[in-house]
């Protein structure tokens, strides 16, 4: 099936799914879930092959912001609808999945200045995996943590209409912290498979993307200490997990734009 059709139909029923779920907010829909478990399973797989066949071009194996902006969100994507058979994480498609589609729709007319790879090795598609994952699981724990926020600041003002829509606080809670473990973990699986594998990561011109990862790394190794170790939660929690994600936005997604759209490098 051609990339277009498949990204297009993709597209229009992630916004579809996300659309049933926003309505469902505010009044009772019977059959929401089965609709949106549903046209989300079938844009995911859409969506699977949109970015297979956009990273694997004629021209070679492509690695570019757009392709990876796309395989990243579709990760996301499979991780949240995953979840939310058992988790209450339903909420989370009415911002994950707009955005799954705003990837699919930039590949789809954007061209970035990658050149196509021939010489990809096993290793560093190890390492690429582990990242994509990492970078989903810490997506995920960053906008639970951003409607724990919300949910916290409701409650202060004791807008009991918009809490009674949302899971307690404390299970929000609970699943973001579970989220930044596992995160934690696929995070510094992928760090040492990059100096494994990757030859010299300063010549390749990635040290910037590993300091800031690793800076990353480092804030969500002392929020889950201080989680386990001192009981931090709520507000301070939050923040931290939203610091450790712009860190690990800057440091993967900003490098990229500097060098394919800033200076039109690879």
């Amino acid at each position: 099936m051609d990339a277009v059709v498949t990204g297009s139909l993709a597209s229009l029923l992630y916004m579809l799914s996300a659309a049933v779920q926003f309505i469902s907010l505010n009044r009772e829909i019977s059959s929401r879930r089965t609709i949106v478990i549903v046209t989300s399973v079938l844009a995911v797989c859409l969506h699977g092959l949109f970015t297979y066949a956009d990273i694997y071009s004629s021209q070679g194996i492509n690695f570019g912001i757009y392709p990876m902006a796309s395989l990243t969100s579709l990760a996301i994507a499979a991780i949240v609808i995953l979840s939310s058979i058992r988790r209450p994480v339903d909420n989370l498609l009415i911002v994950l999945l707009p955005l799954a589609t705003l990837t699919i729709i930039m590949s789809l007319l954007q061209e970035g200045s990658y050149t196509p790879r021939t010489d990809i090795s096993v290793g560093i598609f190890l390492h690429i995996a582990l990242s994509v994952v990492a970078y989903g699981l810490l997506t995920i724990a960053a906008f639970q943590a951003a409607f724990l926020s919300f949910g916290d600041y409701e409650m202060k003002h004791r807008n009991l209409s918009v809490l009674k829509r949302m899971p307690p606080l404390q299970t929000m809670e609970s699943l973001m912290f579970e989220l930044l473990s596992a995160g934690l973990i696929f995070l510094s699986c992928s760090i040492v498979s990059g100096f494994y594998f990757l030859d010299d990561i300063s010549k390749s011109g990635l040290i910037h993307h590993t300091s800031i990862t690793f800076a990353a790394w480092i804030v969500f190794a002392v929020l889950l200490w201080g989680r386990y170790q001192l009981g931090w939660r709520g507000s301070l929690a939050s923040r931290w997990t939203l610091a450790g994600f712009c860190l690990l936005l800057v440091g993967y997604f900003g490098s990229k734009v500097v060098l394919e759209i800033i200076l039109g490098r690879v």
